[in-house]
């Protein structure tokens, strides 16, 4: 059995699952933007650097430092943020919190509340916020093991049943092996190379080279696959 000649009815069933996979990676890829690179590139800072920043943490100040001289940076003006890093360089003493709290109330409440229900951190009490005047190292090894075995497991399932499709492609065999095996090379690049970069910055360019050839092998995938069911009158390549 080839892709070429899938009964109309699967074909339909694969190419949409195979869409959908497609569309819910550029989902995946577009919120990572969103979330860990644009509110970096506000502030003059490229892919590599917010990588560095969210894996290694910025070991020169604190995590309450950072988020306000980076993605939090546009809720504050510059009196408050001056205001606020002052106090964290004096020590972020708890006798001294009531020069910051209104501060915070005003501009981080709406999201880092409770009530907000956004699920983010609260930045109310001066509890609260002491987490985050101890220096920047990153995420922790409980969120790095969290969302470790999150992506092995989720993203392997993903590329089981895209290569499981695949491997029914006419392509010469040592192709079809080489881009079933690299997907999982790249998932362990990309996941391991978190661990790496919280260690040393310098691995944090693997982590982009990891995810960038994850998407390339999916997008191989997708596109080999939807060619030979629809378009491929004959192999795409020749054994």
């Amino acid at each position: 059995m080839t892709l070429r000649t899938l009964s109309f009815p699967l074909k339909v069933l694969v190419t949409l699952f195979l869409l959908t996979m497609g569309l819910g990676y550029l989902s995946a890829l577009a919120y990572l933007y969103l979330i860990d690179v644009e509110p970096h590139t506000k502030h003059g800072m490229g892919l590599v650097a917010a990588v560095i920043m969210k894996y290694y943490g910025q070991r020169e100040t604190t995590s309450l430092e950072a988020a306000l001289r980076g993605p939090m940076g546009e809720y504050v003006t510059e009196p408050q943020r001056t205001q606020i890093v002052r106090w964290l360089r004096a020590g972020a003493q708890e006798a001294e919190f009531a020069t910051v709290q209104p501060i915070l109330t005003q501009a981080c409440a709406g999201c880092h509340s409770v009530a907000a229900g956004t699920g983010l951190p609260s930045l109310i009490s001066y509890t609260e916020v002491a987490r985050y005047t101890v220096v920047d190292l990153g995420q922790s090894i409980k969120s790095l093991v969290r969302v470790s075995h999150i992506h092995l497991f989720g993203i392997s399932f993903i590329f089981m049943f895209t290569s499981l499709i695949f491997v029914f492609s006419e392509i010469p065999v040592s192709v079809r092996t080489l881009l079933v095996a690299i997907p999982f090379l790249a998932i362990w690049l990309d996941v391991g190379s978190w661990w790496f970069t919280k260690h040393d910055p310098i691995f944090a360019s693997i982590v982009i080279g990891g995810g960038m050839l994850m998407g390339l092998s999916l997008a191989l995938q997708i596109g080999i696959s939807i060619y030979e069911m629809w378009l491929a009158r004959e192999p795409l390549l020749q054994t």
